[in-house]
């Protein structure tokens, strides 16, 4: 997570908005515990569940919302 920070160049604001777009709410503090070094008293280290709410606010940041497609009715 703290490699994806750095090469995006995306601040603790970014990324809390990043994560509302899939609607998982994070509030600066308990981000930066996860960017806190290993021997912190506060470090938590990120969770399957925060890097993958991350990942996919991060397409919907990049490429825009999925356009909805409508299936074709069968008869």
């Amino acid at each position: 997570m703290k490699k994806l920070r750095v090469a995006l160049k995306l601040n603790d604001t970014d990324i809390v908005g990043i994560l509302e777009l899939v609607d998982f709410r994070i509030t600066k503090t308990e981000l930066g515990a996860i960017f806190r070094n290993e021997d912190h008293p506060n470090f938590k280290p990120c969770g399957d569940q925060i890097l993958r709410n991350f990942l996919n606010g991060l397409i919907i940041y990049k490429r825009g919302p999925r356009e909805k497609t409508e299936k074709p009715k069968t008869e």
